[in-house]
């Protein structure tokens, strides 16, 4: 016998665990699928912003996320020149209830909405169930067949499947949707160094050098490094070997030197394809796509998973009703397009006049660090650090918990 469901949510990331939350709290019956065994998964984007802690709070779920290993970002710096640095984005002049941005692994995040997520009665999470196919009748899609990890194989039927499988997404593939593809001058490689007792980085700093960048981020026992160069460049990095990439390293950010060799093999460096693309359409009848599914965003800046909890959000507030009602009608899905469309392509327009005016010049070796007329301004105007604040940390059009997710925190 088939299974049925009301909402299918395909993924267990941010977007996926924090759609079927809402909608369990607002009594719609909705089953998450994810393909692993758990969320532990290394160089996930572990970045909850401003906005994101924020929802955390109205959810009621703020002290529990507090208990989580985290540590807090206040700043993003850049190098000079001189060796000074220049205050880029400044969060502590955020009038939020969060003026900074927390570095969690994404895992425990995950966790924690699955725990929140199973305290409602209609909330079933089932991991290590992978989408196959997507079931079609009368040009729609009326849910997904699927896999287990020991071979079982099912259908289940749903009145709404959301697509949260990421940018490489299966269900959107299988529905039609193309996105729109930009060029990105860039790829990241992430790795880990041991954080030693007298590291105390409270900024996501950056370390430029003609041909190539990293940025540091401050983790609770070690430093999560992001190294940035040119696209395509994978197989000629590996083909060097890791001694030239310790010591690329050890000149790029030479307070390191003393800990590169914890590099053991280039096995340790993992290889992030960057891409910045977006569904012109987000659904067909039946189907809607929300987070990377809808628009794959360059780590610049690090918003990829603020803006998909929030597209999370919106589809929530949006959609609760017609699913409780059963009468979710392709109008509904686009109304969550409309809404979350603007701030989308605002932060890609951003992330591409970054790639054009600082990230390719750098990468490309045309320029050793950011433009000077830029790094004169924000010296010169130091308040002038709250734009990229807001930008990164908040967004252009923040969503908020609807009056049926929000809870008081479990200890009032």
């Amino acid at each position: 016998m088939g299974e049925r469901t009301t909402c299918l949510v395909v993924g267990g990331g941010p977007a996926g665990m924090v759609l079927g939350l809402l909608l369990a709290r607002a009594g719609v019956e909705v089953t998450v699928l994810e393909k692993h065994a758990d969320f532990l998964r290394d160089f996930r984007g572990d970045t909850v912003h401003p906005s994101t802690l924020q929802l955390l709070d109205e959810l009621g779920l703020a002290e529990e996320f507090d208990r989580l290993p985290h540590t807090k970002v206040e700043q993003v710096v850049i190098p000079t020149a001189d060796g000074d640095t220049v205050t880029l984005g400044d969060f502590r002049r955020l009038h939020v209830p969060y003026p900074y941005i927390a570095m969690t692994p994404q895992w425990d995040l995950l966790d924690l909405l699955a725990d929140a997520g199973r305290r409602e009665p209609t909330f079933t999470l089932r991991m290590q169930t992978e989408m196959t196919d997507l079931i079609r009748e009368d040009d729609r899609v009326c849910g997904v067949r699927y896999r287990t990890t020991d071979g079982t194989t099912g259908e289940i039927r749903a009145d709404l499947t959301v697509a949260c499988d990421g940018r490489h997404s299966l269900a959107r593939r299988q529905a039609g949707l193309r996105p729109r593809e930009f060029a990105v001058p860039i790829d990241v490689w992430w790795f880990r160094l041991p954080r030693r007792p007298d590291d105390h980085p409270d900024a996501l700093a950056p370390h430029a050098a003609p041909g190539r960048f990293a940025i540091v981020i401050p983790r609770e026992t070690f430093l999560q490094v992001a190294y940035v160069g040119r696209k395509g460049t994978d197989a000629q990095l590996r083909a060097r070997g890791i001694e030239a990439f310790r010591a690329d390293v050890a000149e790029l950010i030479p307070e390191f030197r003393d800990r590169v060799d914890e590099l053991a093999s280039m096995d340790d460096v993992k290889h992030l394809d960057v891409r910045v693309d977006r569904l012109v359409q987000w659904h067909v009848d039946g189907l809607l796509c929300i987070g990377d599914a809808a628009h794959a965003m360059s780590p610049v800046g690090g918003v990829g998973i603020n803006l998909a909890v929030q597209d999370a959000v919106a589809a929530a507030t949006l959609l609760a009703e017609p699913l409780r009602n059963g009468t979710v009608a392709p109008s509904d899905l686009a109304a969550v397009r409309a809404r979350r469309i603007l701030p989308t392509v605002a932060v890609q327009t951003l992330q591409r006049a970054m790639h054009r005016g600082f990230v390719g010049p750098l990468v490309e070796g045309r320029r050793a660090g950011p433009p000077k007329p830029v790094l004169a301004l924000v010296h010169r105007f130091p308040q002038l650090s709250v734009v990229p604040a807001y930008l990164i940390g908040v967004g252009l059009r923040p969503e908020h918990a609807p009056a049926f997710a929000r809870r008081a925190p479990a200890s009032a």
